[in-house]
């Protein structure tokens, strides 16, 4: 396809390498998917802020989660939904679009790992300073926490992304099936030594303050463990930890495996598989591990079941 065809404010994308026939398949069940991330999501917050019961921090801090996930599955699902069903000659995206998309995608990612950390910090305070829980974690504490946790990501995904809109273009093509920082600065032809400076500087800093925080809350959490008689503390502590560590682990090695790829363009494929694990499939399994995890939400999920049982035989 000619450069010329289109204005120098269009791109051009890269959709999967998947066979014509998949596509309607692939749609649909991509599709299921994000209407179980949205009802999930929306629903645990509303089941949050509608029941007395739960508004505790721990539950209060995962609504940020659920937001989170909501808006990440909605910057990219419908866009890869459209494209499913578009001939690749007309899978293009403006430029500017690109810009807001990457810079919803890495805000996105960053938030994250901010919202893992507040939780992190939660569940240090319960579980180490359970006498002064009430006292540490307020709804002022809550709300401080959940504004950092969206605010502090802010201006470093700008720098980040404003880096690479600075840059002239030379190129067109989107070797991905949406935009991100890397595809961005990939259509220039200048030098990109700042960005990879700054690129690898953000990483560094986010990753490591990340990780640094969420290991040093859980191994002072297991010593605290492991020094407690308290079989209820420690059972307790085994089943909220071990929930967010696993949301953690997976969100980790998906993002790590992304940021690998991106350095080997012969994997593009490889690539987008992992990218579509971090945008869709954990958002899936957050509401799905953390919903089954609140005892009030399980009940109201089998009362649903057993209404929808009756309902049936009902009909019948």
């Amino acid at each position: 396809m000619e450069n010329s065809t289109f204005g120098k404010d269009i791109l051009i994308l890269e959709g999967f390498n998947i066979p014509s026939q998949s596509y309607i398949p692939c749609f649909i069940l991509l599709l299921i998917v994000y209407f179980f991330i949205m009802v999930s999501n929306i629903g645990l917050v509303v089941l949050i802020l509608r029941s007395s019961s739960l508004h505790q921090p721990m539950y209060l801090l995962l609504c940020n989660m659920s937001i989170n996930d909501v808006f990440g599955a909605t910057i990219i699902i419908p866009h890869v939904l459209r494209d499913l069903l578009t001939p690749d000659s007309q899978r293009v995206i403006r430029y500017m679009d690109c810009v807001v998309q990457a810079f919803c995608v890495h805000l996105h990612s960053s938030a994250s790992h901010t919202v893992l950390m507040i939780m992190a910090f939660d569940r240090y305070v319960a579980i180490c300073n359970p006498l002064r829980y009430a006292t540490i974690m307020t709804h002022r504490m809550v709300l401080v926490l959940s504004v950092w946790a969206w605010v502090i990501p802010l201006p470093l995904v700008g720098i980040l992304i404003g880096l690479s809109v600075r840059l002239s273009r030379c190129r067109w093509n989107i070797v991905h099936f949406s935009c991100n920082n890397a595809s961005l600065f990939k259509l220039s032809c200048e030098s990109v030594l700042i960005n990879n400076i700054y690129g690898l500087g953000y990483t560094v800093v986010l990753l490591g303050s990340s990780i640094g925080s969420v290991t040093l809350t859980y191994l002072r959490i297991a010593m605290v463990c492991l020094r407690s008689k308290n079989k209820t503390l420690n059972r307790k502590a085994l089943q909220t930890c071990a929930t967010h560590l696993a949301v953690y682990a997976i969100l980790l090695v998906s993002g790590f495996i992304v940021i690998i790829l991106h350095r080997f363009p012969q994997l593009a494929s490889h690539r987008k598989v992992a990218s579509v694990m971090l945008h869709v499939v954990l958002p899936a399994l957050n509401a799905l591990i953390y919903g089954l995890q609140i005892k009030e939400v399980r009940q109201r999920v089998m009362a649903l079941f057993r209404k929808s049982k009756v309902a049936s035989m009902d009909a019948k």
